[in-house]
């Protein structure tokens, strides 16, 4: 018995020693794979286009700054791919509605990467001083723009009614100023704020203003839009039919009396609650006041 220790003891020892060996040649060679595909990964810069114009304004590229800035939004989105992705899946359901909106109001439908900056697409996106919707109007300025906003009821969350309430603005300040491109900049630093800076400065031109360093940014992130989505496979970014989000099919009711209990409306309408309040994100409770000579259009699946 006492000779047969040593041995179990020898044969144990081996084994340990021999898996680390084992393990320690494993990792160099993972340590090899990892630096020899770091070796391969290159990394490219998008080409910033020759010329780009928004809602027919033409961007000044030949100017150092301006390039630049555009240079500098169109890396910073190119790089957030899944990003990319995603805004063009949702734009195949959106698109068609926002432009048909944009057209029918007279907006040039450049106004669309507008949207995109503001929103990302998402009818219920918050921002974090309380701007909602796919147009972030704030609860304050919303009724201006004929945007009911109540504990029931937020059409900043519909995308027929916001981006009219959007155009309203947008013609104003078009009016204001005399440019689709300072109309747009304003809808991010306030009408007020651009003609503050545009009187200081002795400008209307925007590529030609010192702005707050969002508003700086902001057109600039819109342009990066336009040209990562018009030019979305040159770039790599390549999606299927079966890929992009479809237009959901739906019947609509008008409904002109209250509901006190939606989800068994949606149930006696041949779906659920939640259904209901995922294609018509603007209903904000379980019941819905309607008030004398009001009426409001629920979406249900077709």
């Amino acid at each position: 018995m006492k000779t047969k220790i040593p041995s179990l003891f020898n044969f144990v020892a081996g084994l340990f020693a021999g898996l680390f060996i084992i393990t320690q040649l494993s990792f160099e060679n993972v340590g090899s794979e990892i630096k020899a595909q770091t070796a391969e990964t290159k990394w490219y810069a998008p080409s910033v286009p020759d010329k780009i114009d928004f809602a027919g304004e033409e961007v000044p590229l030949d100017k150092w700054d301006i390039r630049e800035r555009l240079d500098r939004e169109l890396l910073f989105n190119y790089y957030w791919q899944n990003n990319v992705l995603f805004i063009l899946k949702l734009s195949n359901r959106y698109f068609p509605v926002i432009e048909e909106r944009l057209k029918a109001n007279g907006v040039p439908t450049d106004f669309k990467y507008l949207c995109i900056a503001e929103s990302n697409l998402l009818a219920n996106a918050t921002s974090k001083v309380g701007a909602v919707g796919f147009w972030q109007f704030m609860p304050d300025t919303a009724p201006a723009y004929n945007l009911e906003v109540n504990n029931q009821i937020d059409t900043r969350r519909d995308i027929i009614q916001s981006t009219d309430a959007a155009c309203k603005y947008l013609k104003n300040a078009f009016d204001k100023f005399g440019s689709w491109t300072a109309a747009a900049a304003s809808y991010n630093c306030g009408q007020g704020g651009f003609a503050k800076q545009a009187s200081l400065q002795k400008t209307m031109n925007y590529y030609e203003l010192l702005l707050p360093e969002e508003t700086n940014r902001y057109i600039f992130r819109i342009l990066a839009f336009k040209h990562l989505v018009e030019n979305a496979k040159e770039l790599g970014f390549i999606l299927d039919n079966e890929d992009l989000y479809h237009p959901i099919k739906t019947r609509s009711v008008v409904v002109n009396s209250s509901i006190d209990d939606l989800a068994q409306y949606a149930i006696d309408n041949g779906t659920n609650y939640k259904t209901l309040r995922l294609l018509n994100p603007w209903i904000r409770s379980n019941s819905l006041l309607v008030r004398k000579g009001k009426q409001y259009e629920i979406l249900f699946p077709k």
